[in-house]
Parts: C-alpha cells; structure tokens; sequence
C-alpha cells in the first residue's frame, strides 16, 4: 500500500523487536520527513537501538517495558499494531500459562488504552493456528470452524489468540474501539535471525552449511507461507482500510505445500547439489510443541478485496533469508 496514508501520524507497535514489528518500524521510517513517526516498545533499548540503528532516529521512539505491566500514557497515538506475544513452539508446551497471559493481559491492556485515549485504527496479529487443524485441501475463509481441543497444552497459543480476537469484537462493538484482526500464515524472509529455532531457518541454515535436511515428521502438514515484506504491506492495508471488528487471512495462496515438498525445494534450489532431505520420524513431535498434521490452505480473498496483492514467491522469499544469513555470518566473524 501507499505508506504516505499514515504521514504525520503517531503509529505505535507492540512486539516492535520481533521479525514482523522491525519490518513493520522500518516501512514505516522509509518515506520523507512528513511520513509516520513510530513508537515501538520493546524489553530490550540497546538491543532495539542496534536493530534500528540505521533508521531515522527522529521518528523513532522507544518504550520500554513488559507488555502485561507497561504504564500506558496518552500520547497522541493515532494507530496501533499490536504484535507482541510468545511464538517459540516449545514455551506452547512448557509456558502455557505465561503464553495465554502475555496475550491476553496486554492485549485488554492496550484496548484500554485505545479506548481511553481514542485511535484511528488498531491491528492484532492473530494466527493461522486459531482454526486447528484442517484435514483436507479445502480453502480456510474467515469464516471456518476449529476443532481446537481446549484440554491439550498446546492449545495455549491458538486459544489465547482467540480469546484475543474476541476481545477486539468486544471492545469494537462495546466501546467502538477501531480494532481489526489479521490472521497470519508462517512469515519469513530476510531479517530472520540466523539462529531462529523454527523449520524455514532450518532449512536454510542446512542450504547454507551444506547438510542434509532432517525432518522430524513425515513432513505432511501443508501450509500457505508468506514473505515478511507481504505480510507488512498486508498488516498495514488492514491497520489502513479494514473493516472495525473483523478479521483478514494473510497468506500467499501460491505458496500453498508441504513440510516435505517445501524441504525438497529448498535442497534442490539452494543446496548445490549436497543437500538432501531424510526423514528421522519418532512419532512424539507434538511433545516438543509441533502442531499436528494439516493442511492450512487458507483463503486470501477478503484481504484481497481490500486491494492488496502478495508480491513475493516463495522461492524469492528463501533467496532472500539465506542472502541475509550470509551476511549475518559475515558480520559475526568480521567483529
């Protein structure tokens, strides 16, 4: 979308250190001197700092603190995007009560501050993950059901998004708070941290050192994926244009593949020929807070109504991550 729709607005983000909020801050800061200024709150100021030093600094504000005991105060915010939340699988299993907290209590937090001091637009992340698990190729609309079971761990993480999202209904309808919903598919691309423990970094990282790709499933879930840089322009078209109390799939439906056929191309795009893909299946993945197997073929088209299009295919979105591992490498020794 045209970022010149949120000039000499006050835009703050939530979760402003994760993968999407950077890439969020950044868009943001790219125009002119009339373009948004950006409050980002974040745990961490010197990291922050390092992660945005290249950026106009005087736009740029930090906030400091833990989303659930942040002390809220008016300042002149015209949106927010909220992004911050627990999203390692492994805390799904062994933090539950951290991860449904983390979301729940800042995110009725931040709705009381939009309430009492009046935005133009609020934005929650949501996930993919609200709808369950899919068992056939079917598209996944706004409106599918879930059979997310209440009673397994895991179900932390999907269960307080949906929790979220209702709160976000409720404070729309109840107190016209301006709040909208995008429900994100797995987003990557450049920016991911070489280390990042989640399967698309390893696959990359298997490209980059030339190993094989050893997967800890079948590999038969199959998902939609999305380009950071997409899902920005997506969050943003939403934050911008959305319809107050409803929810958008953000997703490249090309993009729609297995775990496996998703780490067959990888190999075969990147690996120079010494890459392979095995299987090491020990049947207990949902014990280190994999999802079960599905097929997440979620449907883009009432975002798509809005006016935005996915621009980045998925094999780009790969050359993109791996390009910047590299210099990530290349940085490190040279330090």
């Amino acid at each position: 979308m045209d970022i010149s729709f949120f000039n000499h607005s006050k835009v703050l983000v939530t979760g402003a250190s994760g993968l999407i909020g950077k890439a969020i801050v950044a868009q943001l800061l790219s125009g002119g001197s009339g373009s948004a200024e950006v409050y980002a709150l974040v745990r961490d100021e010197d990291k922050a700092r390092r992660s945005f030093s290249l950026l106009p600094q005087e736009r740029l504000h930090y906030l400091v603190g833990d989303m659930c005991e942040w002390k809220a105060e008016d300042l002149g915010i015209h949106y927010i995007v909220h992004g911050a939340s627990m999203t390692a699988s492994k805390d799904f299993i062994d933090k539950p009560v951290e991860v449904i907290r983390t979301s729940v209590s800042g995110t009725e937090r931040l709705l009381e501050f939009a309430r009492a001091n009046p935005v133009k637009g609020f934005v929650y992340l949501s996930s993919m993950e609200v709808y369950g698990t899919p068992m056939t190729d079917e598209k996944v609309t706004e409106e599918s059901a879930t059979d997310i079971d209440t009673m397994q761990v895991r179900s932390s993480y999907p269960e307080s998004k949906r929790l979220c999202e209702s709160i976000c209904a409720a404070y729309a309808s109840e107190y016209a708070v301006p709040a909208k919903v995008v429900r994100l598919t797995q987003t990557f691309g450049s920016g991911v941290d070489y280390n990042d423990g989640r399967v698309f970094a390893e696959f990359a990282r298997c490209a980059i050192e030339g190993r094989d790709i050893v997967l800890k499933t079948k590999g038969e879930t199959k998902r939609c994926y999305l380009d950071v840089r997409d899902a920005v322009d997506a969050i943003l078209t939403v934050l911008a244009y959305g319809e107050n109390g409803e929810a958008y799939n953000a997703a490249n439906e090309d993009s729609y593949c297995s775990i496996y056929e998703l780490a067959e191309m990888v190999a075969s795009e990147f690996g120079q020929g010494k890459v392979k893909v095995r299987i090491k299946d020990h049947g207990d993945a949902e014990k280190f807070g994999y999802a079960k197997t599905l097929k997440m073929n979620l449907s883009a088209m009432k975002l798509r109504g809005l006016g935005w299009m996915p621009q980045i295919s998925l094999k780009t979105t790969f050359q993109n991550m791996i390009s910047d591992m590299k210099r990530q490498i290349k940085e490190a020794n040279e330090e």
